[in-house]
């Protein structure tokens, strides 16, 4: 294979890792992405704390939806980050992230119900009956890194 096929073969100009034709290394790094992915999640989770400190008014019109707002940017950000083009997307961290998720939702859900209703645990308490919604969120999160897992 001459020089100017193996290019058209691999956009990026090198044949594969080793050298061996066939293999790809996949997208390159992206932190913008990455960065996004990471403020989305501290987004979703500073959108929790605030509303449960009752400290901005404006979010108390929003009562419940603030929830969906805060876990919604949560999860866009980590599903996010399951991209090949993030650390938590590829190699190892694919199962890390993909673990970490299935792990956290599954703690969710058995706290809910260990803890029963009503409950003194601050969002627990706070989430009800949605609490269910949240662990099994997380462990949709956790089957995006699945379908990365190599």
């Amino acid at each position: 294979m001459s020089d100017s096929s193996r290019s058209k073969a691999h956009p990026r100009g090198s044949s594969a890792a080793g050298g061996r034709p066939g293999l790809d290394r996949g997208p390159a790094s992206s932190p913008v992405r990455t960065v996004v992915a990471g403020l989305l999640v501290v987004l979703g989770i500073a959108w929790i704390v605030v509303h449960l400190t009752d400290s901005v008014a404006a979010l108390r019109d929003l009562g419940g939806w603030n929830f969906v707002v805060g876990f919604g940017l949560l999860f866009v950000g980590l599903a996010l980050l399951a991209h090949p083009s993030t650390p938590l997307g590829r190699g190892r961290g694919v199962v890390v992230g993909m673990l970490g998720c299935f792990l956290i939702g599954l703690v969710w859900i058995i706290v809910y119900y260990m803890a029963g209703q009503p409950t003194s645990l601050l969002l627990i308490g706070e989430l009800g009956a949605y609490n269910l919604m949240v662990g099994i969120g997380f462990m949709a999160v956790g089957f995006v890194y699945a379908t990365r897992w190599e």
